[in-house]
């Protein structure tokens, strides 16, 4: 029944493209010449200097948002500019209201979407697939993300070396990027040609306008769109080695003993093997700036999912990523240098190699970790390779490895993506699978499998993915995670977006009539758990808010009897119930904002309540505040319980370098408060400083007590070669 159901959703959507096509829109001109500058640039955001001057600029950018193909109603202009070590790109945003200019944020990796802000993608293999983003508002405040095959691998969390600085005066904002080509891998030859965009956010407008490619199909991320960048020649071919060693010193004493301190050193090696494929050395690899994780209430019988936060490890994510899904994941970063619990294990070293070469991506790694007082000494290596397949395709292969002492584990696996942006008239398309094989020689039994198939067609009007996954009984990636084994899952979901044009306060009207997820036992094909939501209303304003009610309808089959709380037992059985969801949120480019969601109705054999929401506050450009809530009531026939957590920060940034953050958080199951402190400050480019404070309180009782203080200080440098 599911397969059908799937095979008439698709046929559907193809007929809908046709009545729904778009064309990913190109304007004139789509080319811009870099120009060669023999002066030294004065990097101060007000763009004098006479070179700029006499820079060719384009300024012919359209509206993807609110009035798609509309004219920009503020004038922008782009130049750039190069040297022997950098690329300087200028930027010039006029605005009639220069008073109303939304800029509330400062710090580095800020979050942009509330802010107006300038956005540059370079595709500097002009391969029409990947891209650096460089991001900034009208504070300076600098974000960067690297981008795989046209944004369907997003990474934020890459952080390369480079700078802008701003100004504003009557006539709107304007900027100064400084890119060093060393932070940036690219084909060796006599004359370089890119490809590169530009997108500008104007907020109080929720207007949105690029350089090309601005249909509502087609995001910046996808380079495919981009236009073109000449006049880069002649540049010196990068040979860089760059060490990063570092310096820490702190005191850790936890309730009951002796106060210890802590002396670190250690640090990193970067070489440039070519300029598009780099070498990475680190030694006692360490983590100690990192922020807390964010505490989360886990009502079900599966694992749950903690993002990873090390730096080290989230710079080359992408490379080692796998077409099996969220919930299948060959290779989980989180296993290296971490316990069960959280609990750091010494990283002694490891080695690392990521870059392109051609139309292959490699990314290769191998982490020694030492004894500790749970785990013993292994060693966490991992392969993965990418072959470039026409303009949008890949195909790769991974392995995985655990090596300790009286035991191994590994995966080796493939995967394949079809990926085309010309399907029904410049829709988008993609589809692809992977395959995967785990085994343990010394344990028996222990060789199991995992399989993926998906298909996603988004668009602006319609939104369709369905997809098949599996992981057998005995599939054990020890380097990877699994929030189920033993399962099938048949996944659908289909969503509409129309714009009527009948009310004029709305963007878009949102309802999604299928979303299911069907889970079974990949042994006995009984039902494990099944979960669909039908959306009758949703929408998104003018004026950025966002409104939708959900219909849910749920099952669970528990082979056994189920504690989903301290003394609260659910029997074994299956269980259909169904609940109800509104959510709100609103236009975070406000002062004040904030989000909520209600959920109410059956749950399991009794009743649940659920209220979680978030409040910000930016008072200004240096300040932030946020309070987060999440409160459940659980009624079941044997009583009721509740789960609920709170969480608090507050956001500072005195400079776009100099910054930090304060977070508090408890729940009712630990009763335990934690805090996170966190200073950084940024002398330049690439160096760091942290001052960081953990803190915890034991909240059971009539008084909190304190349980654990960890207070330390970090330096990170940065030379070149």
């Amino acid at each position: 029944m599911e397969s059908k159901l799937i095979a008439h959703t698709l046929l559907l959507v193809l007929l809908l493209s046709f009545l729904s096509s778009a064309y990913a829109q190109h304007g004139q001109p789509d080319l811009l010449r870099a120009v060669l500058t023999p002066f030294k640039i004065q990097a101060d955001g007000k763009l004098n200097e006479p070179v700029w001057q006499r820079a060719p600029r384009i300024s012919n950018f359209t509206q993807r948002e609110l009035s798609e193909g509309k004219p920009a109603s503020e004038k922008t202009e782009v130049a750039v500019l190069y040297d022997r070590k950098n690329l300087y790109i200028g930027v010039w945003c006029y605005d009639s209201r220069p008073d109303l200019i939304t800029a509330r944020k400062m710090q580095r990796d800020f979050r942009w979407n509330g802010d107006d802000n300038f956005e540059i993608i370079i595709d500097t293999y002009h391969n029409h697939r990947d891209g650096y983003l460089f991001v900034t508002n009208p504070n300076g405040a600098r974000a960067d993300a690297l981008i795989l095959n046209n944004g369907q691998h997003f990474n934020k969390s890459w952080n390369g070396v480079w700078n802008v600085r701003t100004s504003r005066s009557k006539e709107g904002w304007f900027a100064e990027f400084i890119i060093p080509f060393s932070s940036l891998k690219f084909k060796k030859r006599k004359r370089q040609v890119w490809g590169i965009n530009f997108e500008r956010n104007i907020r109080r407008k929720h207007e949105q306008v690029m350089w090309q490619g601005w249909s509502r199909d087609a995001e910046l991320e996808q380079v495919k769109n981009a236009g073109v960048l000449t006049g880069l020649e002649n540049l010196e071919e990068v040979n860089l080695v760059e060490l990063k060693p570092y310096a820490l010193a702190g005191v850790q004493n936890e309730s009951g003993l002796k106060a210890k301190t802590n002396v670190n050193f250690g640090g990193d090696i970067n070489y440039l093997i070519t300029p598009a494929l780099k070498l990475n050395i680190t030694a006692n690899t360490d983590f100690a700036q990192v922020e807390s994780d964010r505490n989360q209430i886990n009502l079900s019988r599966f694992s749950l999912y903690y993002p990873e936060k090390r730096e080290f490890f989230l710079e080359g994510k992408d490379y080692f990523d796998f077409g099996l899904g969220r919930k299948i994941q060959p290779f989980y970063s989180r296993r290296i240098g971490l316990d069960a619990e959280g609990n750091s294990v010494p990283i002694l070293g490891g080695v690392r190699i990521m870059g392109k070469t051609g139309h292959s991506t490699l990314g290769g790694m191998s982490i020694q970790t030492a004894k500790s007082d749970t785990k013993p000494s292994a060693n966490f290596s991992v392969l993965r390779w990418k072959q470039d397949l026409g303009r949008e395709s890949t195909v790769g292969l991974l392995g995985v490895g655990k090596f300790e002492k009286d035991h191994a584990n590994g995966v080796i696996g493939g995967d394949f993506l079809y990926s085309t942006s010309h399907f029904f008239e410049d829709k988008t398309l993609v589809t692809g699978g992977a395959y995967a094989q785990s085994f343990s020689p010394d344990s028996a039994g222990s060789s199991g499998s995992a399989q993926r198939l998906f298909v996603s067609y988004p668009s602006d009007f319609v939104e369709f993915d369905a997809s098949w996954e599996r992981s057998s009984k005995n599939f054990t990636p020890e380097t990877g995670f699994l929030r189920r084994t033993n399962y099938q899952k048949y996944y659908a979901e289909l969503q509409f977006n129309p714009r009527p044009a009948m009310f004029p306060f709305l963007r878009r009207l949102v309802f999604k009539p299928i979303d299911f997820d069907y889970y079974f036992n990949d042994q006995t094909g009984r039902l494990i758990s099944f979960d669909t939501e039908f959306r009758p209303l949703g929408f998104s304003t003018k004026s950025g808010e966002r409104f939708e009610f959900n219909v849910q309808r749920s099952a669970e089959n528990l082979d056994e009897n189920f504690e989903i709380h301290d003394g609260f037992v659910i029997p074994a059985g299956e269980y259909w119930f169904t609940h109800y969801e509104i959510q709100l949120s609103t236009f975070s480019g406000r002062p004040f904002f904030g989000f909520v969601s209600v959920n109410w109705g059956d749950f399991f054999n009794g009743q649940r309540n659920e209220i979680s929401g978030m409040l910000i506050w930016r008072v200004n450009r240096h300040i932030s505040l946020s309070y987060s809530s999440e409160y459940n009531y659980i009624k079941l026939p044997s009583g009721h319980f509740t789960a609920s957590q709170q969480s608090g920060r507050i956001e500072y940034a005195l400079t776009p370098d100099l910054f930090g953050l304060f977070f508090g958080q408890w729940n009712d199951e630990d009763q335990e408060v934690s805090i996170n402190f966190r200073l950084n400050w940024i002398p330049k480019p690439g160096t760091g400083v942290y001052l960081v404070l953990n803190q915890s309180y034991d909240t059971v009782g009539t008084r909190m007590q304190m349980t654990n203080t960890m207070v330390l200080s970090k330096f990170i440098w940065r030379f070149t070669i």
